[in-house]
């Protein structure tokens, strides 16, 4: 394996933190490029020593193109991440998610850089006939959010049909795990089950969602970033499995009990979509709600050697574990 000197935008978050721990543990040099807004130091603290941090932003193109100079790649991560600001403030979506990534684009072409690890979305695809959803499938997004992914993804071809870049566009499902942000579903049922609170699912709960460790994510990274391949992938990066807002409902009740002997409820909440609960402050049931979140990953397993090692309820747990040992990083928000 030949040493590459790997250029990180959001770096310092949740899944680019994974990352590039993954990649140096593979011999890699690593610069991480953040704005620190939604990144930490925290999530890096154990290789802050062996890496490049540049504080920067991706919609500032001059400090951009000039920081990206001398590297052999590029792993864009950085992202506006909440499906309910792109409701919001779409503009601001757009510019941080399609602006942001052209800058990523023409950056490296001025850089001379050819290759691109970029992160999309399952958003892309929203409500599809049949499950689980293909690369292939048409895609039909549900919200404003997805349409920022996708029409990267659009720019991606471009870039790599005219302009002679390799690129994987990789299709995340729901990431969890360790140093995550606070504001989905499973994190809603951890931090209230450490609290001692009963569980709150809005609805019926029989929604599904297939989620992948945060782990599982960056060895698909770090293993790419070895590959070579010529044009532009998309890949789903997905467990290939989808489980129901109950059943993660019900592992984390029993983790909880198993862990601290307390016992909690599973509550449902009768909120209508795009309505803010009664009973979990601050948080909002989505509008336009997908039924089912499922992706086919069996192209990403083909193409290199990997598949998801980590099992959901361990891989619970083990969040549960962190956010025990580090309740701060999820304090001071609404729940």
């Amino acid at each position: 394996m030949k040493q590459k000197n790997i250029f990180i935008t959001g770096g310092a978050g949740f899944i680019g933190s994974a990352i590039a721990k993954k990649l140096l543990e593979k011999g890699h040099k690593i610069t991480i490029y953040d704005n620190f807004s939604s990144g930490a130091e925290k999530n890096i603290e154990e290789i802050i020593s062996r890496v490049r941090i540049i504080k920067g932003d991706i919609q500032d193109y001059d400090h951009l193109k000039k920081s990206m100079l001398h590297h052999d790649m590029v792993i864009h991560q950085a992202a506006q991440l909440e499906i309910t600001k792109a409701i919001n403030n779409p503009e601001e979506d757009v510019k941080v998610n399609i602006m942001g990534s052209l800058n990523i684009l023409k950056s490296m072409k001025e850089n001379g850089i050819r290759k691109l690890i970029i992160a999309s979305s399952a958003c892309v695809y929203g409500n599809v006939e049949k499950y689980p959803a293909k690369e292939a499938d048409v895609t039909h997004p549900n919200w404003e959010y997805g349409v920022s992914k996708l029409a990267v993804e659009r720019y991606c071809d471009i870039y790599a049909d005219y302009e002679g870049f390799d690129i994987a566009s990789l299709r995340y499902s729901i990431v969890y795990g360790k140093n995550e942000w606070y504001g989905r579903v499973l994190t809603i049922l951890i931090k209230r089950a450490i609290e001692n609170n009963d569980l709150v699912i809005f609805g019926k709960g029989d929604g599904r969602r297939d989620l992948i460790n945060v782990e599982d994510v960056a060895e698909f990274n770090a293993l790419l970033a070895d590959k070579e391949w010529r044009g532009h992938e998309i890949f789903n990066v997905s467990s290939g499995k989808a489980v129901s807002i109950n059943e993660l409902g019900k592992i984390v009740k029993d983790i909880h009990y198993s862990e601290a002997g307390k016992k909690i409820k599973v509550l449902h909440e009768d909120l209508e979509e795009g309505k803010f609960s009664h009973k979990v402050k601050g948080r909002m049931r989505l509008p336009r709600e997908l039924k089912i979140m499922h992706l086919d990953n069996s192209k990403a397993k083909r193409f290199v050697p990997w598949k998801p090692t980590i099992k959901l309820k361990e891989g619970i747990k083990q969040e549960y574990h962190w956010l025990k040992r580090n309740p701060e990083r999820w304090t001071n928000m609404s729940y």
